[in-house]
């Protein structure tokens, strides 16, 4: 079922974001595979620097038959990142700190996405999982491993996958960094 399409103005609406960051932000529509294995158009918001890169991986990401859930805005789930990753929600932009601190997270400048969060859930570093109950089967199509062929199309534009990160594993996660 096709999602609502939003522009930059509603996906951004109802949170309070510095202009500094507001400015840099695109809403892009990207193609993915659904689990049902059509080909849908996504959006996520994200910085601009990094278009391109989101561009040529979710294409690249659609030759491989790579399945994603959903690929909708954040605003759609009221800022909550809970909520959106319960939902198996690949997402970009959220002004939000990073699980468990006050620090800002990668996301907050949109330079971070979460691909199928309850498939490649984020395990902390108290031992709590996110979302909750989710589980890392790599026998389930749209889970990301460490052979994962979604992995190099990343990290050869520059991308870390934070399921390398020791005691805090997060299989969701890739960030580029300015």
């Amino acid at each position: 079922m096709p999602h609502r399409r939003y522009s930059l103005e509603e996906a951004l609406q109802g949170l309070s974001i510095p202009e500094e960051i507001r400015r840099d932000l695109v809403l892009i529509d990207l193609p993915y595979v659904s689990f049902a294995g059509t080909e849908e158009i996504g959006q996520l918001v994200a910085h601009r620097d990094l278009e391109a890169d989101l561009k040529a991986i979710c294409t690249e990401l659609v030759a491989l038959r790579f399945p994603i859930e959903k690929m909708v805005p954040i605003v759609a789930y009221d800022w909550d990142d809970e909520r959106s990753m319960q939902d198996n929600n690949t997402s970009a932009f959220n002004y939000r700190v990073i699980i468990g601190t006050d620090r800002l997270s990668n996301h907050s400048w949109g330079r971070a996405i979460d691909i199928n969060p309850r498939l490649n859930p984020y395990h902390a570093r108290d031992g709590k999982v996110y979302p909750a109950g989710a589980t890392l089967n790599p026998s389930v199509p749209g889970t990301i491993t460490a052979d994962s062929a979604v992995i190099p199309l990343f990290t050869s534009r520059g991308w870390v996958w934070g399921g390398t990160w020791k005691g805090r594993e997060d299989y969701q996660h890739f960030q580029k960094e300015n």
